[in-house]
């Protein structure tokens, strides 16, 4: 596992997968399949794993975060970046800094918080959590009004914040007046797109963010990989190709929630069992629902098989 400083080379020599977390039945972890759902994206290419809202961290207990911690430290090569959350409450966060002050992770995202803070307050508690930490952090936007830009660029200047993951949805991603304010208050080889393969190219091109996050390269990590290369070089038309294969799963887990959506996709397409969700999430119940996401699912791993031979041929 990377120990290393982060450096900006760091924030696009992968896609930043956002993978679900597994766990058994009694909703212990279960480390076994963490790893299995790891070396698959590894063997795709990907190298960097991002642990939040996809893998449910709001939830998971206090006392549980020394046994995640441990186990997010082994689940991947040596190679690979893991980059664990802390948050979202003021008071989780700076418990958890603490915590991750003895582990070698080169940072953390802060998880954000919805309501009950202020931008100066969010500021003020990053700047704790990364001096409790004794580590630069990543920030997480996702929504115009949680932080102001001039407080988040006092925190990158400062050294406490060393870099952004921007995920505020919008209907035109184009049209995103406070991206454009971030970008000139914050440098934007800092932002990194965190909202999947579907804004991923506006946000590239026209917003000259650095990277992208994405949950569904868990299922194709190939195809993900090859859609940031293509952007790096600056075939958009390429780009835009590949992320075509993504819409399907993508259009099914902005209709039945992108977490729980993407925890069972990675069930049912067989690469391996997350098991249940973490309260206060609920896995898929509806058959039908459950029959659409594996369908859509089994098409996009077996899309990314398909371009893994292509590329080895």
């Amino acid at each position: 596992m990377k120990t290393t400083p982060v450096t900006k080379q760091d924030l696009q020599r992968s896609v930043l997968a956002v993978p679900p977390l597994a766990r058994n039945a009694d909703l212990s972890l279960n480390a076994a399949e963490n790893a299995r759902l790891v070396r698959y994206m590894e063997a795709g290419g990907v190298s960097s794993f991002l642990y939040g809202g996809n893998a449910n961290l709001y939830h998971v207990p206090m006392a549980e975060f020394r046994s995640l911690f441990d186990m997010l430290s082994s689940v991947a090569s040596a190679e690979s970046w893991v980059i664990p959350s802390i948050g979202s409450d003021y008071g989780k966060l700076i418990e958890q800094a603490a915590i991750l002050r003895d582990y070698e992770f080169p940072t953390a995202m802060v998880l954000p918080q919805s309501g009950l803070a202020t931008s100066a307050g969010i500021a003020t508690g990053i700047r704790h959590a990364a001096d409790r930490a004794g580590r630069p952090l990543i920030a997480y936007i996702k929504a115009e009004n949680y932080i102001d830009p001039a407080d988040l660029a006092a925190l990158v200047n400062d050294g406490a914040v060393v870099a952004v993951k921007y995920g505020t949805v919008r209907v035109n991603p184009a049209e995103d007046d406070y991206l454009r304010g971030l970008t000139r208050a914050v440098d934007p080889s800092l932002i990194i797109s965190g909202i999947g393969e579907r804004p991923v190219i506006t946000h590239m091109r026209d917003f000259g963010l650095v990277g992208f996050t994405s949950g569904s390269v868990c299922l194709a990590p190939r195809l993900s990989m090859a859609i940031l290369r293509a952007l790096l070089a600056g075939d958009h038309a390429t780009a835009a190709g590949l992320r075509e294969r993504f819409m399907a799963v993508e259009d099914l887990r902005d209709r039945h929630s992108p977490i729980v959506t993407l925890h069972d996709a990675v069930t049912l397409s067989g690469i391996a069992d997350m098991g249940p969700i973490l309260p206060l999430l609920s896995n898929l119940a509806d058959p039908a629902v459950r029959k659409a996401v594996q369908e859509a699912a089994t098409a996009l791993v077996a899309a990314d098989d398909a371009e893994g031979r292509r590329a080895a041929a």
